[in-house]
């Protein structure tokens, strides 16, 4: 049985995510939906990644393809949660990836209320790497 959601779409449009009804997993989990071909993501590269940010089975709490503009970071140094981190880095550009990522790899026990995120949740994003530099 499947233990991640599904995604409808494909790279560069905003997906919708089907929840498998189970509970999420433990540890921190990349499933690569789309292999990009360009360059590799090292750490320390600044990347443009689209992304869906929702709670495992819960409410969508942040999105960059609603804004029409795509996020930049530096990747691998501590700037995004450590989830995003760990899933990003040795992926290509052009790749688009769905991340399980657990409380302790996100926002802990604190959480983010006032974006919809309780202390312990589960994340899921969609994240499609654009760019890197």
């Amino acid at each position: 049985m499947n233990t991640l959601p599904t995604v409808d779409s494909e790279f560069g449009k905003k997906p919708t995510l089907t929840f498998p009804g189970t509970p999420a997993p433990d540890g921190l989990v990349v499933e690569v939906l789309r292999e990009g071909t360009g360059r590799i993501v090292t750490a320390g590269d600044t990347i443009s990644a689209h992304y869906l940010g929702q709670v495992w089975d819960g409410q969508v709490f942040d999105n960059s393809f609603d804004r029409g503009a795509p996020l930049d970071f530096v990747v691998g140094v501590g700037q995004v949660i450590k989830g995003w981190d760990q899933g990003l880095v040795n992926r290509t550009v052009g790749t688009r990836v769905l991340l399980s990522i657990p409380a302790h790899l996100g926002y802990g026990d604190r959480g983010v209320p006032q974006a919809g995120i309780k202390g312990g949740d589960t994340l899921v994003f969609v994240t499609d790497i654009v760019d890197c530099r």
